[in-house]
Order: C-alpha cells, then sequence, then structure tokens
C-alpha cells in the first residue's frame, strides 16, 4: 500500500512539474500586437555550452555567421526572451547571440557550492568561449544582473576584456549597495518632507524581499504594482504585460536564490577595467537600480578614460523595453561606432 502511495505521489509531482515547465514556457513565448515583442522571425541556432559544474546553459544565436557579434545578458528573473525587441531589431544584420543565465528560462541551475557573481562570470566566459572566434570580438549588453554579471566578468578576467569586447552597454544596473539605494519600497531610502531625511532599508528587511520566492498572479492590482514599483506608470499597458509575463516565467525558488545574490552583491569598482568604449543607460524613474548607481559607474568610467556615454531614459527598471525605440537607437550608434572603428584601422 505504501509502494503504491509513493508512486502515485511521484507520478503526480511529475504531471505538476510538466504542467508549470509548459505555463512558464508560454509566459515566454506569448503574443502582442507589437511584433517585436514576439519571437524572433530569424531563425536561431542552439549553442550547446556546459558551465564548470556541467549546468547546461541555453544559448541562442540568430543572424549571419559573419556579422558583427552582439551579446545580450538578461537581469534577473528574466530569460533570453526578454531581449526580443534588441533581437527582431538587429538579427537580420547582426550575429546576435542571447543566453538564459543559470536557473533562469531553460537553463539549468546546477550544483553550484556557492550562488555569487564570480558564478555568473564564469558561465559568461563559457558563453563567449563558445560563440566567439579567437580573433572575434564582441558588442557586450548587460541589463541589471546581466550589466552586473558583464561587471563581475571584468573582474575576474580583466585581460579579456580588450580581447573579447569591442564595446560594452551597461543598462539599469549598479555595483553594489542595492539594498541601501532602491527605492523600490516606500518609504524607505527616500527623504521624507516631514522629517526632511531618508529613513534606510534595514539590510535584513531588503535581502527578506529580494530572497522571499513570491509568487505574482495575473491580476490586476500586482500588474499596477509591478508597472509603479518596477517599470513606471507611463510605461504601455503591452510592455507592461509583456515584462509581467517574463517575470513570472522565473520559477520563484530561483529568484529568491538570486535576490540574495542581489541583496549581498559587491562588485567594488569593477567597472574600471572595462577599457573599451562603455555607454550606461539608467532609467529616470529606476526604483530597482536609481540612477545613482549609473553616475557611480560613470565617473569610474571617465576616470579611465572609457566611458563613451551616459544616457538617462525616461523609464523605470526595464529601460530596454519601456524605451525599445531610443534603447535600439543607442544600440545602433554603438554598433555603427565598432564597425567604423574595425574599418578605420582594418
Amino acid at each position: 500500500m505504501r509502494a503504491i502511495l509513493s508512486d502515485a505521489l511521484a507520478a503526480l509531482s511529475a504531471q505538476i512539474s510538466r504542467r508549470l515547465t509548459d505555463h512558464r514556457a508560454d509566459l515566454r513565448t506569448r503574443t502582442y500586437r507589437n511584433p517585436l515583442l514576439n519571437a524572433p522571425t530569424t531563425e536561431h541556432e542552439v549553442i550547446p555550452v556546459q558551465a564548470g559544474d556541467g549546468a547546461r546553459l541555453r544559448v541562442h544565436a540568430y543572424g549571419p555567421a559573419d556579422g558583427q557579434p552582439v551579446v545580450l545578458v538578461h537581469g534577473w528573473t528574466c530569460c533570453l526572451e526578454y531581449w526580443n525587441p534588441q533581437i527582431n531589431t538587429f538579427a537580420h544584420d547582426y550575429r546576435v547571440i542571447a543566453f538564459d543565465l543559470r536557473g533562469h528560462g531553460e537553463s539549468e541551475f546546477g550544483t553550484p557550492e556557492q550562488l555569487d557573481c564570480r558564478l555568473l562570470a564564469e558561465d559568461l566566459s563559457a558563453v563567449l568561449a563558445a560563440v566567439l572566434r579567437p580573433d572575434q570580438r564582441a558588442v557586450l549588453v548587460g541589463h541589471s544582473l546581466g550589466a552586473m554579471t558583464l561587471q563581475a566578468w571584468a573582474s575576474r578576467y580583466p585581460d579579456r576584456v580588450t580581447e573579447q569586447a569591442a564595446a560594452v552597454v551597461l543598462a539599469n544596473t549598479g555595483p553594489h549597495n542595492l539594498v541601501a539605494e532602491t527605492t523600490v519600497l516606500p518609504p524607505f531610502n527616500r527623504v521624507l518632507p516631514v522629517i526632511n531625511r531618508k529613513i534606510p532599508l534595514p539590510m535584513w528587511l531588503g535581502r527578506r524581499g529580494l530572497g522571499t520566492p513570491i509568487l505574482f498572479p495575473p491580476i490586476a492590482p500586482v500588474r499596477w504594482l509591478f508597472a509603479r514599483q518596477i517599470m513606471s506608470l507611463a510605461a504601455e499597458r503591452e510592455l507592461v504585460d509583456f515584462c509581467l509575463n517574463i517575470v513570472r516565467s522565473c520559477d520563484a525558488r530561483i529568484r529568491g536564490k538570486f535576490g540574495i545574490l542581489l541583496a549581498e552583491m559587491d562588485l567594488g569598482d569593477a567597472a574600471r577595467n572595462f577599457v573599451v568604449p562603455t555607454t550606461v543607460l539608467a532609467g529616470t524613474y529606476d526604483d530597482m537600480t536609481p540612477a545613482v548607481h549609473a553616475a557611480q559607474i560613470a565617473e569610474w568610467l571617465t576616470d579611465v578614460g572609457s566611458l563613451d556615454r551616459f544616457t538617462m531614459l525616461p523609464t523605470g527598471h526595464m529601460g530596454n523595453v519601456e524605451a525599445l525605440e531610443q534603447f535600439n537607437a543607442e544600440l545602433t550608434r554603438v554598433l555603427e561606432s565598432v564597425q567604423s572603428a574595425e574599418q578605420a584601422t582594418g
């Protein structure tokens, strides 16, 4: 009897797991009126990549094999589909590579001894080794945790920056002190008019908030809070739906594990290692990673002479989606600059 019950529970658990997997895949691949948000029409190549601990990473390459490589690194709770607005725009002319961070999308979480940005840097190194020829340099684009991964990579492998990066774009990100600076949880870290000073967000509360595996049901109050605190209330409804579906596709347990990583992350001044042209993009209404972070990174880049441009976009945290035309224009400018520089030296 116990054996029958055990088998039944195992079968039920497997069925629930399959349904959750299918549901998350559906959230990542829904169809929208704006074609830039939909699955890329350009065929993709699956690049097999295995991380150091054996975790298989999902890596897709779009566009001509001989095109200028562009590597897109998504942020916390997202996946490679988050970059659809950029893949659909650039994959016709460039070799666009996007991948799922471990545990996100269809990448395996693996068996890491410690989950930190150093590990993510090693994962990125494995991806770059798989998608770039020895003589190739890519434009590296990171959003949020993806841009933190780029910073960690530059810290872990400083000699590879000039070898593998032609230019870098860092969007909606920070180097450290995320809990101390975030304004996503009112009234903390904001100047309160009544007392004319800030009430700091306690580390324990920030860690708890980021690390709790919260579910996001598709109901109006959740959509409004997501737009208000993560994006901005000016964001178009369809853009909010797209981003919320991407975030909801992430396993809540993975969200919690990486949330703790973010709370404890300290990359120092790793951005100084970007000794190639680097563009920094921040959101005027970004409560997750306020512009103070971007300003600090821009200052370090200015010190080493590699700041290409520091631009404020009228967005919340999801800059490449909320202001996709402006973001794509910036990326176009970067790509054309790289092409011009290579032609001048070639």
